[in-house]
């Protein structure tokens, strides 16, 4: 049996690259540091994080020694783990790494150090890490871990690229590379100032096999309101197929910085090990948003991080993380 093993099953470990001065955070770089420093934190209380590093001694010295912190130096091109991390797949009674291209979103970004990561990192994992010909960013797929994924049309299907167009292809290889029942394309969906070609993180997620959480707008005056409706109707004819359970979380009101407006989202949260970690952004939705989080995960642990530092680049919390699954040894 193969399949795409689910974020909120037991993992082993996150990963997560820390910003340096030759990333797109070099103008806010102290700011920034801040908020990964509280991310890791909080994910060592729980499991173990490899944090990646272009100067690793530097980076050290920003924590106290951790049995569950572990460092290795490399130098990236920015800081996106869920878009050029390998992903944790059980196939033939083990657990594989695919490898999959990526070529910043698109050709949008500089990506080519961030592509050839999880091949130098491969020897700092247990498991076998397998170089897949296809682009796919882990932030584009949702995974009920039992044979479901979701994914947006604008990311997987739309976007110009070497695998985009032929959608019966694209679905036929999804289904492959995680042994897939099915293929749940969202038509519609989008965050303002997002680079990702609406990936399925920022807009609706899977917390169990049963049940999908994703962002509702109730403002008729936000741009957002027509294609998020839209976006519940199509969530709400999977629900009935399949026999799932939605649950929205509130939309944030407009955030800017520098005159753009910025893709917060509380769909972009981070399972671990017992726990939920939950972007705020310093606005008042935070609270309705985290006393969903505390009422829909009641034997986890809800920590609230601060991620409005993060948006300024158009991403938040899932994005800058990844997870890997429980049996995937880690080594400094």
């Amino acid at each position: 049996m193969k399949r795409l093993i689910a974020e909120f099953e037991q993992q082993s470990f996150t990963q997560i690259i820390f910003p340096h001065l030759k990333t797109d955070w070099a103008e806010y770089l102290a700011e920034v540091e801040i908020t990964f420093i509280n991310i890791i934190k909080a994910v060592i209380k729980k499991q173990k994080c490899l944090v990646v590093c272009a100067d690793v001694e530097y980076v050290k010295n920003l924590f106290t020694p951790d049995d569950n912190l572990h460092f290795v130096e490399y130098e990236s091109d920015d800081t996106w783990a869920r878009d050029c991390s390998v992903l944790s797949v059980w196939d033939k009674e083990d657990i594989k790494l695919l490898n999959f291209i990526f070529n910043g979103w698109g050709g949008k970004f500089e990506a080519s150090k961030d592509d050839a990561m999880s091949k130098s990192l491969s020897k700092h994992y247990s498991k076998e890490v397998v170089d897949i010909d296809f682009e796919l960013e882990g932030g584009a797929i949702e995974s009920n871990g039992d044979g479901l994924i979701l994914t947006t049309k604008e990311c997987m299907i739309k976007r110009n690229g070497q695998n985009r167009g032929l959608s019966d292809n694209t679905t036929q290889k999804l289904k492959n590379y995680f042994g897939a029942k099915e293929i749940l394309y969202l038509n519609h969906g989008y965050l303002a100032g997002d680079d990702t070609d609406s990936h399925i993180d920022t807009l609706a997620r899977f917390v169990d096999k049963k049940t999908i959480m994703y962002i509702k707008c109730e403002d008729k005056n936000d741009e957002h309101y027509n294609e998020l409706k839209l976006m519940e109707d199509e969530l709400k004819v999977f629900a009935k197929e399949f026999g799932l359970r939605l649950i929205s979380l509130p939309f944030t009101h407009a955030i800017y910085y520098d005159n753009e407006r910025l893709p917060a989202t509380y769909a972009n949260f981070l399972f671990i090990n017992g726990g939920v970690l939950v972007p705020t952004y310093g606005v008042k939705e935070d609270k309705e948003a985290l006393e969903i989080f505390k009422r829909s995960f009641k034997d986890r642990d809800i920590t609230p991080i601060d991620c409005s530092t993060l948006i300024r680049q158009h991403g938040s919390l899932h994005c800058v993380s990844m997870n890997f699954a429980e049996g995937v040894g880690v080594y400094s």
